[in-house]
C-alpha cells in the first residue's frame, strides 16, 4: 500500500474533474456512438478542451467585482454538441437541442453550489436562466445522462434547496454585480473527491481546505491504495498541476457599464452608477 498527500488549487481541481469525466464509460460510449452536449462554464470548458480541443465561451462568473458576465457575447460558442468527431454550436438553441437527446447521449454541465446530498444548483442572472434555465427540464425527462462538474469550493452547508428558495433576481434592492436566482440541476455530481475515485481504485479523503498565495479555495487530499493505482492517480495529477482556468480568451473579459447585457441584469450597482466599484 502507498499513501500520498497532495494539494490542488481551484483551477487544478477543475482539470482533475475534467480528466475523470472525459474517461467515464458513459462519456466514452457517447463519443463512440452518441452525442455529448457541453454547457459552458470553466470546469466544463476543461472537459471541452480534452474532448474537442476547444475551450468554451464563459458567460456569468463570480469575480472580485461580484456576479458579472462577459463583456463580449460573440467571441465563441458557450454550449456545443459533439457527435461523430464534429462540433456543432448550440447558441442560442441549447434548450431545443436537448429535446432531441436520448439514452445514448450525455449532457455535461456545471453548478454554482453543491451540497453533501448530491444536490446542485446554478445561478441565473438573466430572465428564467436564459436557454439553460428553460432547458433544465429536458435534461431530466428525455433520457440523456447528466453529469455535473463542480469543485469542492462550491460546497455549501445544509441543502441547496434552502438557497434556491431564498435567492431571487427581482426585488433585490442592491447587488454587487447582477442579482441572481438559482435553479436546480439534477444529475451525477463529480467533484475532485469523486474524480480521484473514478481515476484510480484508491481511498481518498479531503483533509484540508483553503489557502493563500493563489491557493485560495484549494483542497488538500490524502489517497491510499496499491502502488499501481496510486501511480495511475499521480500520472493524471501531473497533467493538472499548474494548469490555469479554461475559457475562450476574449470571453474572460468582464462586462462593464454600458454593455449589451445591462438591459437583462437587475439591481447591478455598476449599471446604476456606471462605476468601477460599488
Amino acid at each position: 500500500m502507498r499513501r500520498i498527500q497532495f494539494s490542488l488549487t481551484v483551477s487544478e481541481g477543475k482539470w482533475l474533474i475534467a480528466h475523470a469525466i472525459a474517461d467515464m464509460k458513459e462519456v466514452r460510449d457517447a463519443i463512440a456512438g452518441g452525442r455529448i452536449v457541453l454547457k459552458g462554464g470553466t470546469t466544463v470548458s476543461c472537459v471541452s478542451e480534452l474532448i474537442t480541443g476547444t475551450p468554451l465561451r464563459i458567460c456569468g462568473r463570480i469575480s472580485k467585482r461580484g456576479a458579472v458576465s462577459s463583456k463580449f457575447t460573440d467571441s465563441a460558442q458557450h454550449s456545443i454538441m459533439y457527435s461523430n468527431g464534429e462540433t456543432t454550436g448550440l447558441d442560442p438553441d441549447f434548450d431545443t437541442a436537448l429535446l432531441h437527446l436520448g439514452p445514448n447521449d450525455v449532457i455535461i454541465i456545471g453548478a454554482n453550489i453543491i451540497d453533501n446530498f448530491g444536490g446542485a444548483a446554478m445561478l441565473a442572472g438573466s430572465p428564467a436562466g436564459n436557454n439553460c434555465g428553460r432547458g433544465v427540464s429536458a435534461m431530466s425527462v428525455e433520457g440523456g445522462k447528466t453529469i455535473i462538474a463542480a469543485g469542492m469550493e462550491k460546497l455549501i452547508p445544509g441543502s441547496v434547496w434552502d438557497s434556491i428558495r431564498a435567492a431571487q433576481r427581482k426585488g433585490v434592492d442592491a447587488s454587487r454585480g447582477m442579482a441572481c436566482g438559482l435553479f436546480p440541476v439534477v444529475g451525477e455530481l463529480v467533484t475532485e473527491l469523486s474524480a480521484i475515485k473514478l481515476i484510480a481504485d484508491v481511498e481518498a479523503t479531503l483533509i484540508g481546505r483553503g489557502g493563500i498565495d493563489g491557493a485560495e479555495g484549494g483542497c488538500l487530499f490524502q489517497a491510499c491504495g496499491c502502488e499501481a493505482e496510486v501511480a495511475k492517480l499521480e500520472a493524471v495529477l501531473e497533467k493538472c498541476y499548474g494548469r490555469q482556468t479554461s475559457g475562450e480568451e476574449k470571453s474572460m473579459v468582464e462586462c462593464s457599464f454600458p454593455c449589451a447585457q445591462c438591459g437583462r441584469h437587475l439591481s447591478c450597482c455598476y449599471k446604476a452608477k456606471g462605476a468601477k466599484r460599488c
